[in-house]
């Protein structure tokens, strides 16, 4: 596993329970600020039981990227930590759910 990869996983691993990221704002605190996309592909090869919270991680708009069954899991996740989400995946109010 690459150092880029691990930073992500340890960051990711502190994020609490019914807080939020961005795809964005992982990559920045992992020292790779232009690597939104990278951190998404990162997390799209997670093991499907993993214990890191993968879910809390949504687009800079405050949606969820993900499309169908992912969709679905990641939106049932989020609301069980209480995290009001549209049908579209639109996150409201986003903002104060952020780290």
């Amino acid at each position: 596993m690459d150092e880029f990869a691990q930073n992500i996983f340890t960051l990711l691993s502190y994020l609490e329970k019914g807080k939020l990221t961005t795809y964005g704002q992982l990559a920045s605190q992992a020292g790779f600020p232009a690597h939104a996309r990278h951190v998404g592909k990162i997390l799209a090869k997670l093991p499907k039981d993993t214990r890191l919270p993968w879910y809390r991680v949504v687009n800079s708009q405050g949606k969820i990227s993900l499309k169908g069954e992912a969709f679905l899991r990641q939106k049932k996740l989020l609301e069980a930590e209480h995290i009001a989400i549209t049908e579209q995946g639109k996150i409201l109010k986003f903002k104060q759910y952020l780290e």
